[in-house]
């Protein structure tokens, strides 16, 4: 997420409308101005995405503005560009421009205002497919980021696939993860719950059934001297009060799900 807050971009006509040539130039010159390209300015602590946007002639876009914004996204390390529908994409950078355009038109407040949260979630179903829309849609429901008229909106702008999905989607799942687990365990028809309290054991990521725990432990190593003994002993007492555990890493529910979902199906099979 960006750590600076407000407008970040202007043209130079708008801060002309708000100081003097010789303030400009001279907050230019001390570094708190940024020249990206002629007529437009950045602050100076603007984030790389927001620069790299302005100067390509739009706004970060899709899973850029999404990650901009605090949302759970996969990783995507190709930069989404919102260009309003009628921008003019201009060279920027030492390195050929691998930027992914976004064309779509839609009212805006200023030359460099981000799309709204529904349109970026909009703009991610479009793109990047059903799976990615569902974690960061997840994600902007658990943070308040996207109300009432906001979900009306994206059930009237997507498709019966997306609408599908809306209405599945819940404000309870505490990262991307378990968004996404909850999603591509569906079609077993499996009650599935996120953020479980469990005595004995305290809270949990996913429980499915009343005795499957399912841990997503997320991108980062744990530390084996720590965190792993403290999940042991987590697992442990979950074990003494009849439950079984599995847990996964960022990467084996991303990368590896053919081996994460045998895993999952043979375990409630041997219960039954």
């Amino acid at each position: 997420m960006c750590g600076a807050a407000g407008d970040q971009v202007w043209m130079y006509g708008t801060l002309r409308r708000r100081m003097r040539r010789a303030e400009i130039a001279r907050l230019a010159r001390d570094g708190h101005l940024i020249h990206l390209r002629r007529g437009v300015y950045a602050s100076s602590d603007a984030c790389q995405d927001v620069l790299d946007a302005a100067a390509h002639g739009g706004v970060i876009g899709c899973e850029s503005a999404a990650r901009h914004l605090g949302l759970w996204v996969l990783d995507s390390p190709q930069l989404h560009v919102w260009m309003y529908g009628d921008r003019h994409q201009y060279a920027h950078g030492d390195e050929p421009c691998s930027c992914i355009a976004h064309w779509d038109d839609a009212p805006h407040a200023s030359a460099f205002a981000l799309p709204s949260v529904p349109r970026v979630l909009w703009q991610i179903f479009r793109c990047r497919g059903g799976e990615r829309f569902f974690v960061a849609l997840e994600s902007a429901r658990r943070q308040g980021l996207i109300d009432a008229s906001g979900l009306r909106w994206l059930r009237q702008a997507l498709g019966r696939k997306g609408r599908d999905l809306v209405a599945f989607s819940r404000t309870d799942s505490d990262s991307g993860l378990e968004s996404l687990l909850r999603l591509r365990l569906r079609a077993y028809g499996w009650n599935v719950r996120t953020q479980v309290w469990i005595v004995g054991t305290g809270r949990v990521d996913l429980l499915i059934g009343d005795w499957l725990i399912v841990e997503a432990d997320g991108r980062a190593n744990h530390d084996p001297r720590s965190l792993r003994h403290k999940d042991l002993v987590r697992d442990a007492n979950a074990a003494a009060w009849g439950h079984a555990t599995l847990r996964f890493d960022y990467a084996m529910i991303v990368h590896d799900w053919d081996l994460v979902e045998r895993a999952i199906v043979e375990t409630l099979r041997q219960r039954r």
